[in-house]
């Protein structure tokens, strides 16, 4: 494992346009500590890094690899959008594209959606300004639809359904996209709309 670099804390430093006096205000330690670190007469504390990644705006990660992630803010949409579902407590996490997420300790696979066959049948009715969606499912605490998603390029709606509800529900509609469900014995499902 690498260890956070004197190199590193003052490149990072220099880059925020602090001085080592405004630094150790931040994380309430001495300028002393700070010059110490950038000429190598010694290393932060473990018990620091926390408070020196969030004075410098980087993760903790970051500041010990040195490698600071930069986002180039590349055009995506949400029909990108990607589901998790912890198997332990139900939480459901979206993210606009595949990342890392963990709950109850852990990791999350990321939800591969299927086009919905018979079983998990997505209904489709527009009403007005709004679409009505339903399906034809069971809803009892071992098997039910656990939430339903409508993605369109720049929008997503999103509801989380418990056994005792009716699998349906409205969304304003704004466009073509996509109606995920998720039901809690066989994974996500898709109707594009």
């Amino acid at each position: 494992m690498t260890y956070i670099t004197g190199e590193i804390i003052k490149k990072l430093r220099e880059k925020k346009k602090m001085t080592q006096k405004e630094l150790a205000e931040k994380i309430m330690l001495s300028d002393k500590a700070i010059s110490k670190w950038e000429t190598n007469k010694g290393l932060p504390d473990i018990s620091v890094l926390n408070d020196l990644a969030d004075a410098l705006s980087v993760s903790v990660a970051e500041l010990l690899s040195g490698e600071v992630a930069i986002n180039r803010n590349v055009p995506s949409n949400m029909k990108k959008s990607k589901f998790y579902v912890c198997p332990i407590c139900g939480n459901v996490i979206h993210s606009m594209g595949e990342g890392a997420f963990s709950c109850c300790g852990i990791r999350l696979p990321v939800l591969e959606a299927e086009k919905a066959d018979e079983e998990h049948e997505i209904h489709i009715e527009n009403v007005e300004n709004e679409l009505y969606i339903h399906l034809n499912h069971q809803m009892e605490k071992k098997h039910y639809i656990s939430f339903i998603a409508y993605v369109t390029d720049c929008h997503i709606q999103m509801e989380k359904l418990y056994p005792e509800q009716t699998p349906e529900l409205r969304f304003r509609k704004i466009g073509s996209g996509i109606v995920f469900v998720f039901c809690n014995k066989h994974g996500l499902f898709f109707e594009k709309v």
